[in-house]
């Protein structure tokens, strides 16, 4: 166990002096490209083969405008082809009609998520056009760019050219509340996800799962007592699990003050935090909620159900995170203790029986595991964390954090150089012969150098530093939420 993970690194240098590398990894144009990946150091496995994906906003200003929130920026995938001699890169702008419209005239259009402005746009007057920055998956033979609130964008899956919005076969339409965080069960090979309908008077949580082939088998309701806003859930083998925060969306206030999302936005910790538990297919079994404390949850790691039990794992905040993605680039600032915490339920009585949680809160966000094990019991996580948390001044992510639960801790840390960060979701992949061999990858950013790359480590040994590093001929910007289609 290691038990001073939890502690800031000794580094020598601060939050507030590392701070003025933060602009380099967000002020600059991103570049469209394709290219075979040179000058490689490492070793990359020779079973590895496919397709990674990554998604994240990439534009954050136009016309002069500055944007100030994270989130604000048009969405670019990026794609990292592992081939048997060859590892080739591609990136593109998600060709939204946000984007298709502003670009010509060089000017914002459209209001953002922390950014309003006089005579913004908005989709049907009531919803943010959706840029198309959050994540990207496949998805029954297709390959989806998400938003959060609204419908995919269908990509190429090589050229990343953007083929128009997917609504599913029609059972969607374009303000269809469509959250930007699906979940694919292995068991069946069906895509489970959400949206919450925010009606002043009785907002609703609406559960979708689809088969294989992307055809809608069923949508249910459950009715809200208050306008949540929530970014993720878990699904384990019967249920859909939602940690629902008081940080509280006022849509009355977003369209007739004319303001952007972060700034009706409402934390109300006073109202506690509520773990809903949906049926996923019973027509019997009501869904059922139980009081979780008053912290915030972004991301869910997994969830899975035995013995009566339902399990919840998930990082849980102090405070929402949201205000820390803001001002760019002066990011984390005051960012708040998170730790990895598991809830048990007793679903027969619907009650919370136990909750524990990991000594490390060094900020960690966006969670990830061996996919193949969604919905079933596992050990083993990664998420990236802040080591400088606590500390005055901007910051970002230069921690890969290897979870064990049957440790209780930490078991295995990497902590980048001062001025090196990581960013992206660190995906899981195994050798499809060997379950026991995997690598992870994730984004890093060099600012003080003014570079980027990828890097591969080995999962059960990330301390040791990257077995590969493949360098770019051109900056990204940090990313968001990755997938990987294996080649067969």
């Amino acid at each position: 166990m290691i038990s001073d993970m939890s502690k800031t690194v000794e580094r020598g240098e601060t939050a507030r002096e590392l701070a003025p590398f933060l602009e380099r990894c967000f002020l600059f144009d991103a570049v469209e490209s394709s290219y075979r990946i040179e000058n490689i150091q490492g070793e990359i496995p020779r079973w590895l083969r496919g397709s990674y994906y990554v998604n994240g906003p990439a534009r954050f200003q136009r016309g002069g405008l500055r944007y100030k929130h994270w989130l604000d920026g048009d969405g670019m995938v990026c794609r990292l082809h592992f081939d048997r001699e060859t590892v080739s890169f591609a990136s593109r702008f998600v060709q939204t009609p946000k984007m298709k419209e502003e670009e010509p005239q060089d000017r914002p259009i459209y209001r953002t998520f922390g950014t309003a402005f006089p005579g913004d746009k908005l989709r049907r007057n009531v919803m943010l056009e959706p840029p198309g920055n959050v994540s990207v998956y496949p998805v029954a033979g297709r390959l989806l760019a998400f938003s959060e609130q609204s419908l995919p964008f269908e990509l190429d899956p090589v050229t990343l050219e953007s083929r128009g919005e997917y609504d599913f076969g029609g059972s969607l339409n374009d303000v269809s509340p469509f959250s930007a965080h699906p979940k694919f069960d292995p068991a069946s090979g069906h895509m489970v996800n959400f949206g919450i309908s925010f009606s002043p008077t009785q907002p609703v949580l609406n559960l979708y799962e689809f088969d294989a082939q992307g055809r809608q088998l069923r949508r249910r309701r459950h009715r809200l007592q208050f306008q949540h806003s929530n970014h993720d859930f878990g699904l384990s083998r019967n249920y859909a699990i939602f940690f629902l925060s008081p940080l509280l969306m006022d849509f009355v206030k977003f369209w007739n003050e004319g303001v952007s999302v972060m700034e009706s936005l409402r934390w109300e910790p006073e109202k506690g935090s509520r773990i809903v538990v949906m049926p996923r297919e019973s027509k019997t079994e009501s869904p059922f909620e139980v009081a979780a404390g008053c912290g915030k949850c972004l991301h869910l790691i997994n969830c899975f159900e035995g013995e009566g039990l339902l399990t919840v794992d998930l990082l849980e905040l102090e405070a929402p995170v949201y205000p820390e993605y803001e001002v760019i680039p002066d990011l984390f600032s005051t960012i708040s203790r998170c730790q990895p915490v598991r809830y048990r339920i007793d679903v027969r009585s619907r009650r919370l029986i136990d909750r524990e949680a990991m000594e490390y809160d060094r900020g960690p966000d966006f969670p990830s595991f061996d996919k193949r094990l969604i919905g079933q019991p596992y050990d083993d996580f990664w998420m990236l964390g802040i080591s400088t948390t606590g500390e005055a001044g901007r910051k970002f992510f230069d921690q890969l954090a290897h979870g064990s639960w049957s440790r209780g801790a930490v078991a295995d840390l990497f902590q980048t150089p001062p001025g090196e960060y990581l960013a992206g979701e660190p995906i899981y992949i195994s050798n499809p012969e060997d379950r026991d061999e995997a690598v992870i990858i994730v984004e890093h950013l060099d600012a003080g150098r003014d570079r980027a790359e990828f890097q591969l480590f080995d999962a059960a040994n990330v301390a040791s530093g990257p077995l590969a590093r493949l360098p770019l001929r051109h900056k990204i910007h940090p990313g968001f939420h990755t997938s990987f289609l294996r080649k067969l």
